[in-house]
């Protein structure tokens, strides 16, 4: 099966890599630390694993995922990412990332501004809706009666059919959102973010932090969440 790059070693980077691994799929991992300071976690993944630079990583991977802080995005190798599809899993919180005037002002979506970086990437938005520790929780193998959905976004139609089935592979269907300008109907504080995934939706963000645990959320109820969602201004994004 294919190589799937990961680029962020953190929490979902991880939790994706772990999916990727049990399912057959080779990963190689990279963080901004360096490939040494990831020999723990690829011996833990076992030999499907193994770690390199982000520009390796990128290399490897048939598609590659950028899971690293927003504010840290134009450090993504865009020349070694062209032509791959790219999943992009980054937020904008502003207390973490500083402000952002094209984001503030809405002229772009979080994913429309890492595609101007990587331009010659064909980049997919997933996996930033959802808690880190739900993602292995409500991953199902394909025909489970309870497999959880993911919306995704991009601008490329034969890229979101690649990545579709690369996260049918890791556990999860997909609804289609639209094009990357459309992410916003998923960004943090919408009706599909994170709540959604949790076995109570009227956990609180505390909550969910705190280990809530996860259920499953079919893709009709995804898409129900998706086509009432209202845009929240992201100037005042507060979480």
């Amino acid at each position: 099966m294919a190589t799937l790059g990961i680029i962020g070693s953190g929490r979902i980077g991880t939790a994706i890599a772990r999916l990727a691994v049990n399912a057959g799929i080779d990963v190689v991992m990279a963080n901004s630390r360096g490939p040494q300071t990831l020999a723990d976690l690829v011996s833990e993944l076992g030999e499907r694993a193994t770690a390199g630079t982000p520009e390796q990583a990128a290399a490897a991977g048939d598609q590659v995922v950028v899971t690293i802080p927003l504010e840290n995005f134009r450090a993504l190798p865009a020349e070694s990412l062209a032509g791959k599809v790219v999943l992009d899993t980054m937020n904008y919180y502003p207390h973490r990332d500083g402000r952002i005037p094209a984001l503030d002002s809405e002229q772009l979506t979080t994913s429309e501004m890492v595609q101007e970086h990587l331009s010659g990437a064909r980049t997919v938005k997933v996996f930033n809706n959802i808690f880190w520790s739900h993602i292995p929780e409500v991953a199902r193998p394909a025909g489970a009666p309870d497999r959880s959905a993911l919306p995704i976004a991009g601008n490329d139609a034969q890229a979101k059919v690649e990545a579709a089935a690369l996260i049918s592979a890791l556990g999860f269907e997909t609804v289609d959102v639209g094009a990357l300008a459309d992410a916003w109907r998923f960004e943090p504080e919408t009706r599909a973010y994170v709540r959604p995934y949790a076995a109570d939706r009227t956990a609180s963000m505390a909550q969910i932090r705190d280990g809530a645990p996860a259920g499953p959320l079919s893709a009709a109820d995804l898409r129900s969440l998706l086509n009432r969602a209202e845009r929240v201004r992201v100037a005042d994004r507060t979480f």
